[in-house]
């Protein structure tokens, strides 16, 4: 009987570690039970880690200081991605190639590095097994996805293992939503064609990218969590919330992210520079009638709130604006990117001022050019998200193929 390799990779590299019994009293992260197995997956390797303030423990440790302090695991390297491993960078930045004082050990740079440039870091750095830990949101337009899947390419080129540590999909795993990436749109927020929320892990977003998406696959090994289910939302995890982000500050940000982000593409505020950002969306000239347009729709699961508020970075820095801010009332009824297409639909309604970035950077968050076109064109929430499900069905159908989770 002949396999096809998608088949073969999503029976060969489901996960690393067998879960001990079938239903645990709470959620046991990658890296914990990598942990409670004494690193018998790394034993004899040179490992690197590519993580960032996300990648803890339960009681808040970094994994990096945990792993260096263990000599069960010889870690030789770290390698930093957009904002950098401590995180002391803003969106756009990352810390360089530097030494950790906290650790003495190597941290390399790989934010905007991908393909041989990357391989090369690796084969510098020494590592026999580059190991991945970071904390993901759930939308496609989120840089660490694609972190995870520049850095599986290149340890592939440069003849590395491959380990992903797996953590929550803070926003569950239930469903994928919203239009899936055109190729031809491609870029470092969004490399290959996945939903806009795409309801998956990274583990299992790993076995997907070497199933369907790299032209060669890399060795890898993902060790799964136990005790968690597609339904739970991160706050039914009991591990504590460290911003993946500085601009993602809890996980009421990741809730509404995978819909409101699509506002970077506009001249309207996505809520940067305030305590709420992806939350408050607004422009000079914007007042209440944008709440009530958007109220009058009837969106499950969310209100919004007349709102006025000043950004102390970004658009509109200094400068009070008006808008809405999003509360959502129930979080398995609410979904965030048709709630995000009505929310630009009814901008342009009530605010003559509303515009894209010149750059059609609504483009690259979406995927193609068709939402930007069919709301210029005057279509509606129901027309708009409409045009995307035969596309996103059969994304369904290849996600089905990798997921690890009930």
């Amino acid at each position: 009987m002949h396999l096809s390799r998608r088949t073969l990779l999503a029976s060969a590299t489901t996960t690393a570690l067998p879960p001990r019994t079938a239903h645990r009293a709470r959620l046991r992260t990658g890296f914990e039970r990598l942990a409670a197995d004494g690193y018998s997956l790394l034993s004899g390797q040179k490992v690197g880690v590519v993580t960032n303030p996300t990648g803890i423990t339960r009681d808040a440790r970094h994994i990096v200081d945990v792993m260096h302090q263990d000599p069960r695991v010889r870690l030789t390297a770290v390698f930093g991605p957009e904002h950098g491993f401590r995180g002391t960078a803003q969106a756009g930045g990352s810390e360089g190639r530097y030494d950790d004082p906290a650790t003495g050990l190597p941290v390399y740079d790989t934010y905007l590095k991908s393909g041989r440039p990357l391989a090369d870091v690796f084969t510098a750095s020494g590592v026999d097994t580059v190991v991945f830990d970071i904390q993901d949101v759930g939308a496609r337009f989120y840089t660490y996805i694609w972190t995870l899947y520049d850095c599986m390419e290149a340890a592939q080129l440069a003849g590395r293992r491959f380990v992903v540590l797996d953590r929550p999909n803070p926003v569950t795993g239930r469903r994928a939503l919203g239009p899936v990436l055109h190729k031809e749109f491609a870029t470092f927020v969004g490399r290959q064609p996945i939903a806009q929320a795409h309801g998956m892990t990274v583990a299992e977003l790993a076995r997907l990218f070497n199933g369907e998406y790299l032209t060669a696959p890399v060795p890898l090994e993902t060790v799964r969590m136990t005790g968690w289910d597609r339904a739970g939302f991160y706050d039914a995890s009991g591990l504590p919330w460290v911003p993946p982000s500085p601009n993602m500050p809890t996980p009421d940000t990741a809730l509404v992210y995978s819909g409101t982000c699509m506002f970077e593409g506009t001249n309207l505020s996505e809520g940067r520079g305030t305590t709420r950002p992806f939350e408050l969306l607004g422009a000079e000239g914007v007042d209440g009638r944008w709440a009530a347009a958007a109220n009058g729709l009837g969106l499950p699961g969310v209100r919004f709130r007349e709102a006025y508020f000043t950004p102390t970075f970004s658009k509109f820095q200094g400068r009070t604006v008006g808008g809405v801010q999003i509360h959502v009332t129930d979080r398995d009824a609410y979904d965030p990117v048709r709630t995000g297409i009505a929310l630009l639909v009814t901008a342009r309604t009530v605010w003559s001022g509303f515009a894209w970035r010149s750059d059609d950077w609504i483009d690259k968050l979406t995927g193609s050019a068709r939402v930007r076109t069919m709301i210029d064109a005057g279509a509606g929430t129901d027309e708009v998200t409409g045009a995307w499900q035969e596309e996103l069905a059969g994304f369904r159908r290849i996600r089905k193929e990798y997921l690890l989770y009930k």
